[in-house]
């Protein structure tokens, strides 16, 4: 099944067990998390920070993919954060999604998924009534004409059906190549990183990569670890960055990678100052997505005007 899309129902005569799997799938993930959250211990600088001993590669790769397991079992239910049904509705969230948050997208999105369901639908938008019903993501003039563009390509050029292939996606108006990426991952299970703020700015500071070009920090990532891992890792990395390791004020001493991390010590060390930073479900805190997958451990986002 892919990432985003609804549950299958569970088969006739077995609605009691299926509920109690998803229950029991979700109290797991909780548990896990909390226990991530409340039994963070500070960390100490990574090893390989030694003064007058630079990290060598092959020690930077070990390092690296040691961080993706412990994120694996940091977050196990680490999934798109924006809701979705279909690989058109995942397309046009994360077009809006540029200069705004997922929640704000996910809050918008439900009203224009009523109303243009499908890339002919959003083709034939009038511009002013798609402007309005996006404006709260921000820039919604721009962001109107590359989803009628985009919709208008698919009609035309790919049948009405959104192209699986990253060098069909990027020749669709306000596609690039990390909107492609979410896509192809999310929606089609092909592999990619997506290098958005929080992942490049994460990869930087755990020294994987000096490189500020999207598309360079994707392949030097990419060469790190196996095809297999690059979704999920992407997925991770940008949970931890969104809870944990923020950007001004990282929660170091609330981090369960802290050893591991050559930047340890640039955020709050103290673990009960540094517990009060995190957020989302860490916090306590409703997510993102109103529409979450089963398995996470957080309340939903509240709709649109609800708080």
């Amino acid at each position: 099944m892919k990432q985003g899309e609804p549950a299958k129902s569970a088969k006739s005569g077995k609605p009691a067990k299926a509920a109690a799997a998803a229950k029991s799938a979700k109290a797991a993930a909780a548990a896990k998390s909390a226990k991530a959250a409340a039994a963070a211990k500070p960390g100490k600088p990574a090893a390989a920070a030694k003064p007058g001993k630079p990290e060598s590669h092959l020690a930077m790769v070990r390092r690296a993919r040691r961080i993706n397991r412990e994120l694996a079992e940091i977050y196990p239910y680490a999934h798109p954060e924006l809701d979705f049904r279909n690989p058109f509705e995942l397309l046009v969230a994360t077009v809006l999604s540029a200069q705004t948050t997922d929640l704000r997208v996910n809050q918008t999105t439900p009203a224009l998924f009523a109303a243009y369901p499908t890339p002919e639908d959003m083709a034939a938008a009038v511009p002013e009534e798609l402007e309005e019903l996006i404006r709260p993501t921000g820039f919604f003039r721009a962001k109107a004409r590359s989803l009628i563009g985009l919709s208008a390509s698919i009609r035309d050029n790919f049948g009405g059906e959104v192209p699986g292939r990253l060098a069909d996606l990027v020749t669709l108006p306000g596609v690039g190549r990390k909107t492609a990426n979410v896509v192809l991952g999310n929606a089609f299970g092909v592999p990619g990183i997506t290098v958005d703020t929080h992942f490049g700015r994460l990869v930087r500071r755990w020294k994987w990569t000096e490189q500020e070009d999207p598309e360079k920090v994707e392949a030097e990532i990419a060469a790190i670890f196996p095809k297999s891992e690059w979704t999920m890792l992407s997925h991770r990395v940008v949970f931890h960055g969104r809870r944990i390791c923020h950007a001004r004020k990282p929660a170091c001493g609330a981090c369960p990678i802290a050893p591991l991390c050559p930047s340890y010590g640039e955020g709050e060390t103290d673990p009960e100052k540094a517990r009060k930073l995190l957020k989302y479900e860490m916090g306590g805190q409703p997510g993102q997505r109103l529409s979450p997958p089963p398995d996470y451990p957080g309340r939903p986002a509240p709709p649109l005007g609800a708080g």
